[in-house]
């Protein structure tokens, strides 16, 4: 879909890597509080902002703590939607 590893949590796409940045997917009102996280900018591949998708990254400069706690935001977003 977008050239890059998605991550499924039943099945649905809960966080993925493009290139050097994490995909993260949050509640749409989470994801535009996210954006206040110097990191994280709206996911835009066709000139169209999906809502509640953010790049964030690069996933380099990430401290293990930092990676995790986005990590564990897409996790608990993701729980939260119907199996598919």
């Amino acid at each position: 879909m977008f050239g890059g590893v998605a991550f499924m949590v039943r099945g649905n796409m809960c966080c993925g890597v493009h290139g050097s940045e994490l995909i993260a997917r949050l509640s749409p009102d989470d994801a535009e509080d996210a954006l206040g996280d110097p990191c994280a900018r709206p996911m835009d591949m066709t000139g169209r902002p999906m809502r509640g998708w953010l790049f964030v990254g690069p996933a380099t400069d990430f401290e293990d703590e930092r990676l995790d706690g986005w990590l564990q935001r897409c996790l608990d977003h993701c729980l939260t939607l119907k199996p598919k």
